[in-house]
């Protein structure tokens, strides 16, 4: 009896093994590619902007504006041997009232001058009691010191610096001076000067002579 001759060995894989292998490699390869493209992408994600808030600025007060005009102080200077009144700006808010004015206007004049040049025939203590404009005229009220101490250049030389000074808003008006609330009539004691009321600069360069 004859041999069978014996089949080749098959080296091949069966169609099953094949196919079962394929799949595998499929999820396998696609799984890691899924992971390297998730990776890629999140590595090329752009980060998001950070958003910077400014702060509002806050817009400064409303200030009025400081001017050196409106209102003047007169104090005294020596000039050849004579009294001469001198006027100094007084700084005052722009939208200030006439009254607002005068009422800084006499606080600097009777804190006294500052600078050496300027002198001063108002005693010292002389305080202001009262101010108001009225259609008549600047009307003050002066304390007592007003009319103590010195000659008769000292009484016109004060006369003048307050009337001046009432009258710096205005020259034209007219100014009624009353002394712890009665009008002034006699600056001074005995032969004192006579002070016409209401009194303004115009009367006061006739019937006074610095």
């Amino acid at each position: 009896m004859q041999d069978r001759p014996k089949k080749p060995k098959n080296n091949r894989l069966s169609l099953g093994v094949i196919a079962g292998i394929t799949i595998a490699a499929l999820a396998i390869g696609g799984g890691a590619s899924w992971l390297a493209y998730r990776t890629l992408t999140a590595s090329k994600t752009p980060s998001e902007p950070t958003v910077t808030q400014s702060k509002p600025t806050t817009a400064p007060p409303d200030q009025s504006p400081i001017q050196e005009e409106g209102a003047q102080v007169y104090w005294l200077a020596d000039s050849g041997g004579r009294l001469k009144l001198l006027p100094t700006k007084v700084a005052v808010q722009k939208s200030a009232s006439e009254q607002e004015r005068l009422e800084t206007a006499f606080k600097e004049l009777l804190a006294g001058p500052k600078k050496s040049s300027e002198t001063t025939a108002i005693p010292e203590g002389t305080k202001l009691l009262d101010l108001t404009v009225e259609k008549d005229g600047v009307h003050l009220n002066l304390s007592q010191e007003f009319t103590t101490g010195g000659g008769s250049a000292s009484m016109m030389g004060r006369l003048g610096q307050i009337v001046y000074t009432a009258t710096s808003v205005d020259p034209n008006t007219q100014v009624w001076i009353d002394v712890e609330g009665k009008p002034l009539e006699l600056l001074g004691e005995g032969e004192g000067l006579m002070v016409e009321q209401p009194m303004t600069r115009k009367i006061f360069e006739t019937d006074f002579e610095l």
